[in-house]
């Protein structure tokens, strides 16, 4: 198969999307409900019924923007006029996101909550990471060249959870620990996040066009929905998506809860982040080598036993500071197989769909994906706040009872590796890395598609 090489200033370009989305994820996987129910004073049962609640108005939104991507037409392209147009609103939801009103009554308050989450997840974040997924497939078709621009989105994207993890709670202790200091700080944020999507915005080309026998009309709805579900490997590793990121949401969430209660020292929490991010980064500057010699759908397979490895050590190292950083640097090892490749392995779907159906709708694909992971991070938050309710946690008491440790440990450790389990399931059924090169080559010999498209044929 013919390939294209990218240059690393385009590489580079296309990762500070993600480096600016997770300005927002990363917040709200680590802070948000922390926020809420330290600084806002809202109960965490509460919360995370709103946030699982939000995520079925997320997925309508998601599929929307999909199709709305798949009929962008303008000298820019599909996906980077909305990264250009989104990138002040995305700044100024961070802002509105932590800034609940401290004079509202606990009514006010959940209307408010309500509001901005899903202003900040459902739309704004929507408009902006969708097109930002898309854009991989765009700018090249070459499997390798996908997973390299994958693994440089997500060394920049590990580099904004850092950013993040480790600057917040100072940034708010500067700006006075208090619930407007919260607002100040992510203002700031905000404004680096709109220069990072510039970055992207001018650095990025999109080259990928439809094969010439490729339908080009507009694609209904529920038909373009059909489509999706005729394509096999797009099912798996939405599933799979849905796994990762509720280990994700819950790593991020519950591990303020796990170091100030379990580890008597909530100032772990930046070092363990720290470890596991810097260890990331390392081990993703040698994924691409192994990608080539094993394949994505390996990669990512050995990336979830490691990263599920990683959780469980855990439960044996107690509160052994070098044993935590053990544990936290094999969880960034695993992540590091898992990250790199994860969304390389929607790209090829796209090819796999546009090969089976005679359909392209690479922003649709891209966003049904994107619905996967928010209804995994849904998942992780609304687990989170539901676990911790169960369990009995109470922020202002000195000492947690049993359940409340249980429960904390139940979402640091036990759900994340099961979830882990549950990942190498499913990729194992996961063929199309060895099909890929072969479904390429057909698309290109301008393949007659009646045979091949199921939903035409019903």
């Amino acid at each position: 198969m013919e390939t294209t090489k990218i240059s690393v200033k385009e590489r580079f370009a296309y990762g500070c999307g993600d480096l600016g989305c997770n300005i927002i994820y990363s917040a709200m996987s680590s802070f948000l409900l922390f926020y809420y129910t330290d600084y806002v004073k809202v109960s965490a049962l509460t919360i995370g019924t709103i946030m699982l609640i939000s995520r079925l108005f997320d997925g309508v939104t998601d599929l929307i923007m999909g199709v709305i991507v798949d009929r962008t037409k303008s000298r820019f392209g599909k996906c980077r006029p909305w990264i250009l147009r989104m990138a002040i609103p995305f700044a100024i939801a961070a802002v509105l996101l932590f800034s609940v009103p401290s004079g509202l009554g606990n009514s006010a308050k959940m209307v408010y909550i309500f509001i901005t989450y899903n202003l900040v997840s459902s739309v704004v974040y929507t408009a902006i990471n969708v097109p930002y997924s898309t854009l991989n497939a765009l700018i090249t078709q070459d499997q390798y060249e996908r997973s390299v621009l994958s693994i440089f989105r997500m060394i920049l994207a590990t580099t904004g959870t850092l950013i993040i993890t480790n600057l917040t709670l100072p940034l708010v202790q500067a700006f006075g620990n208090n619930a407007s200091a919260w607002t100040k700080a992510f203002a700031v944020f905000g404004v680096l996040a709109v220069i990072i999507f510039l970055i992207t915005f001018t650095g990025t080309k999109e080259r990928v066009k439809p094969s010439e026998h490729t339908k080009q009309e507009k694609i209904p709805f529920f038909k373009g929905i059909r489509l999706l579900f005729q394509n096999k490997y797009w099912i798996m590793i939405t599933l799979t998506l849905v796994f990762i990121f509720i280990i994700y949401s819950l790593n991020g969430g519950a591990a303020v809860y796990y170091a100030k209660v379990v580890l008597k020292n909530p100032n772990l929490v930046g070092p363990m982040n720290l470890v596991a991010s810097i260890v990331q980064i390392v081990a993703m500057f040698f994924t691409a080598f192994i990608i080539k010699k094993i394949g994505k759908r390996n990669m990512l397979i050995l990336g979830a036993i490691i990263y599920g490895l990683g959780f469980a050590m855990f439960a044996f190292v107690g509160t052994s500071y070098i044993g935590i950083m053990i544990a936290s640097g094999l969880k960034g090892i695993g992540n590091a197989g898992i990250s790199s490749c994860m969304f390389a392995i929607v790209s090829d779907t796209i090819e796999y769909g546009e090969w089976k159906t005679g359909y392209r709708t690479e922003g649709l694909i891209n966003s049904a994906s994107s619905f996967g992971f928010k209804v995994g991070n849904g998942l992780g938050s609304a687990m989170l706040g539901w676990i911790l309710a169960l369990g009995g946690y109470a922020e202002k008491v000195v000492a947690q009872s049993a359940s409340a440790l249980t429960a904390i440990n139940a979402l640091f450790i036990y759900i994340p590796v099961l979830a882990a389990v549950l990942i190498v399931v499913i990729m194992c059924f996961y063929k199309l890395d060895k099909e890929y090169d072969g479904i390429v080559e057909d698309l290109k010999k301008d393949m007659i598609y009646e045979t091949h498209d199921p939903i035409k044929n019903n």
